[in-house]
């Protein structure tokens, strides 16, 4: 018996950063993000031995752990080991090994860790014949990454792998509302067809540019909590344009919400980030913003139909690499293969 799971990454438009503590539970954050077709993967088929085996298929790394004692948190596998400490209490039926790999790496800004880690908790969960509501188990990944491993950063990428789809969510102090948006397909596919995904060759460890963002929030920065606030006010803006098809105001909202963001933290952006957006608009892109906290990863853009593919190759020609996507409208998913 092999138990899979598989989650999407996601692409975020407008609202990141207002779903981290404390802005969330002072002010209340909102979130518009889809769900694309790239995804974290995970494995589990049960050993005799007693001992649980992990293999990351990206890093060609494979770790052995012992069944019964809890694992040191030490920077190598943390995300694993946080979850299978958090299953570990209850016990397991036996020993395990289990195989994970994504389609984008780390920092890429598609919310790849947060997606495996909701990956490796449905596998186990599946596995474990323990049910968990959509909410029940977003809300468990975000505590094993963020409480639990005391990773900084947000609440939408457990949320948007767990659920899937168009959503605007809101996330509040004691609560977390997830409201899937019912587009026409015609808006979804026209999106679809103007969007680029570009990858700026450099990822980025998250937590710090976050962690300081929170820092300077907390401090009573001013022009924090105006962009904040301001992104907030997209946000809404920008749902509402999707939801009635205005498109090429919501690409300038797209743009509008990039320039706030950069105001966040001064690591948001850079000159080879500067200079990517430069080239795009300079190509006829409408709007964009680098996904995820910034600093490197995947910058998306709206381009005009006939512009992209004058884009595209403006973007290459500076070292961008351009990745094709389509939506993807599920979620997390389970399932079981009998040998």
């Amino acid at each position: 018996m092999i138990v899979r799971a598989k989650a999407p990454l996601r692409i975020s438009f407008c609202g990141g950063g207002t779903d981290v503590s404390p802005y969330t539970e002072e002010r209340g954050g909102v979130v518009l993000s889809a769900t694309i077709d790239k995804y974290a993967y995970a494995s589990l088929r049960p050993i005799a031995e007693r001992e649980i085996r992990v293999t990351s298929l990206d890093f060609n790394l494979t770790r052995g752990f012992p069944l019964e004692t809890p694992l040191s948190i030490d920077g190598e596998l943390d995300l694993v080991k946080g979850v299978l400490n958090h299953f570990r209490p209850a016990g397991f039926p036996s020993g395990f090994e289990m195989f994970i790999h994504s389609d984008a790496p780390p920092g890429s800004g598609l919310g790849s860790s947060s997606t495996m880690v909701t990956t490796m908790v449905g596998v186990m969960a599946e596995w474990l014949r323990r049910p968990l509501t959509p909410y029940e188990m977003a809300e468990l990944t975000y505590t094993i990454e963020r409480v639990d491993l005391g990773q900084a950063g947000g609440r939408q990428d457990q949320y948007s792998a767990t659920f899937g789809g168009f959503n605007f969510m809101e996330f509040h102090e004691r609560y977390t509302v997830v409201n899937p948006l019912r587009l026409r397909p015609a808006t979804i596919n026209e999106l679809e067809y103007s969007l680029l995904l570009c990858y700026t060759g450099a990822t980025r460890m998250s937590a710090h540019i976050v962690e300081k963002q929170a820092r300077a929030y907390a401090d009573g920065d001013p022009e924090v909590l105006a962009s904040l606030d301001e992104m907030k006010r997209l946000t809404l803006e920008m749902k509402a344009l999707l939801l009635t098809d205005r498109l090429a105001d919501f690409a300038q909202r797209l743009h509008q919400a990039w320039e706030w963001k950069k105001k966040l933290q001064s690591e948001i952006s850079n000159t080879m980030i500067d200079a990517l957006y430069l080239r795009a608009r300079d190509a006829g892109a409408l709007g964009g913003k680098i996904l995820g906290a910034g600093g490197g990863g995947f910058l998306l853009l709206m381009v005009p139909f006939e512009r992209k593919p004058a884009v595209a190759a403006a973007l290459e020609a500076a070292g961008g690499r351009i990745l094709a996507f389509a939506f993807e409208e599920r979620g997390l998913q389970t399932w079981t293969v009998h040998e």
